[in-house]
């Protein structure tokens, strides 16, 4: 058979071979004379999780949106699953899903039509059952015929996650993922990102969300200024040390706010 020529496609393969699922280097992205990213750079193993903390207007959206592949930087390199997406992202896209501050679903269509409709758009099985299981796994089974306008932000928030189980993503990127939850809702959504690891996945979380953003995450990265001011294991710092350096490095003068 003939060597394959055409697009290098990401596998777990690519990424047990140096055991992770993000490498980036020196990432920047400007517009104009504005730097949002300045040279960051930072990896993730596979089934970890990193928490990006950091004032509005310092760059985590942008970030995960460069990660996503929904967003070319400026210069940088980055790979994803073993695959340079910033010369083949469509490589990398199916290894890959983010949930952002809206949670992205239809609101005049029930969960269940919501799901059918993001599967057959990916090309995955858009069997009832299948469809069923996942909306059983994020506990949205009983609702499964209510238009989503009726839903509260949980219960958005967990049909947007139960999407992801259809893709089978292998990197979830959460945009705020507790906002506007309730004590339940952020303890269930916890439990879910942790099952998520165990299983083999990723995570990267950018949150304002100090105590539930460190206890999904292995690792703790602050944003200032466009750059990672601070990163550390997350079990190497208590909810107060963490509080004192992000006012220390991240709320100092100069910091966007």
């Amino acid at each position: 058979a003939s060597p394959d020529r055409g697009t290098h496609r990401a596998s777990e393969g690519d990424e047990a071979l140096t055991g992770l699922m993000i490498q980036a280097e020196h990432l920047r992205k400007t517009y104009g004379q504005t730097a949002v990213l300045d040279d960051v750079s930072f990896e993730l193993g596979t089934g970890q999780g990193l928490t990006l903390l950091g004032p509005n207007g310092t760059g985590k959206t942008t970030l995960l949106r460069i990660v996503a592949t929904l967003m070319r930087p400026t210069s940088g390199s980055l790979r994803v699953a073993g695959a340079d997406t910033l010369k083949e992202p469509e490589a990398v896209r199916g290894a890959i899903d983010m949930v952002g501050h809206g949670s992205w679903v239809y609101e005049d269509l029930s969960a269940l039509e919501n799901l059918r409709f993001w599967a057959v758009m990916g090309g995955h099985d858009a069997g009832e059952a299948r469809l069923r299981a996942a909306l059983e796994e994020v506990e949205l089974e009983a609702s499964a015929d209510q238009r989503a306008r009726t839903f509260s932000a949980g219960m958005k928030r967990r049909l947007a996650l139960a999407r992801v189980l259809l893709g089978r993503a292998r990197l979830l990127l959460l945009d705020e993922p507790f906002t506007g939850l309730d004590r339940a809702g952020r303890k269930w959504l916890g439990e879910f990102l942790l099952s998520f690891k165990a299983r083999g996945g990723a995570l990267v979380v950018a949150t304002h969300s100090f105590d539930a953003g460190v206890g999904v995450a292995d690792r703790v990265a602050i944003l200032a200024g466009g750059r990672i001011v601070l990163d550390r294991p997350a079990a190497a710092l208590g909810l107060e040390d963490l509080r004192r350096l992000y006012d220390e490095l991240a709320i100092g003068p100069g910091t966007a706010s």
